[in-house]
């Protein structure tokens, strides 16, 4: 059975839009479209082991959980965790740079020093990772931020170079630190418009199986 939040079976059972890729996902087949949702919390039992699922928010997407396995104190994070990598936020169906730090702080209040946490993307890690992305996101996010309120354009905001200290742990080929400084900025937007239509902070599509 493949179980996922609402949104997620709303996503995958339309065709789907994601500008930030430049690429146009067609709706699932059948076989593929979660037949179990949850709106915010669900407690799985299987083979004896406890799985706590929760709901994010919008954050990465408007469908990110986390997976929390109870007796092996194992942290499943999904995308909201990127470890040593500049995450991918889809602004194109909603998702935001200051979900993405609520995530963040939500991810680091429910491990400890012993968890083993799964993130999205990169190695294993703990707790120690985690709070090294929870302020690397912070700091570039309020970077961003300041230049927002003097008004600095985007080609600005690009140009002062404020992920200029992280480039050589977090970006990579396809995240760039330019690109991440363009998805930063597209959060303090009141209004985004991709495609013809005007988005307001809400949030995005994302999978768990």
């Amino acid at each position: 059975m493949i179980l996922a939040h609402e949104n997620t079976r709303k996503h995958l059972s339309t065709t789907t839009r994601v500008e930030g890729w430049d690429f146009t996902f067609p709706p699932s087949p059948a076989g593929a479209i979660p037949i179990g949702v949850f709106e915010k919390e669900k407690t799985l039992y299987l083979n004896s082991t406890t799985i706590a699922l929760s709901y994010y928010g919008p954050s990465h997407t408007d469908g990110d959980v986390s997976a929390y396995f109870v007796e092996a104190d194992i942290f499943h994070t999904g995308d909201t965790w990127w470890n040593g990598h500049y995450p991918f936020i889809d602004y194109s169906t909603g998702g935001n740079i200051k979900g993405m730090i609520k995530a963040a702080e939500t991810n680091l209040a429910k491990v400890t020093g012993k968890t083993i946490v799964i993130p999205g993307h990169g190695k294993i890690g703990g707790k120690s990772e985690m709070t090294e992305y929870r302020d690397m996101l912070t700091t570039i996010h309020d970077r961003v931020a300041a230049l927002k309120k003097e008004d600095r354009s985007l080609e600005e905001a690009i140009a002062a170079k404020v992920t200029a200290a992280y480039d050589s742990k977090w970006a990579t080929s396809f995240l760039t630190g330019d690109v991440f400084t363009k998805l930063v900025y597209a959060g303090h937007d009141s209004k985004r418009r991709f495609g013809g239509i005007v988005e307001l902070d809400s949030a995005d599509s994302g999978i768990l199986i």
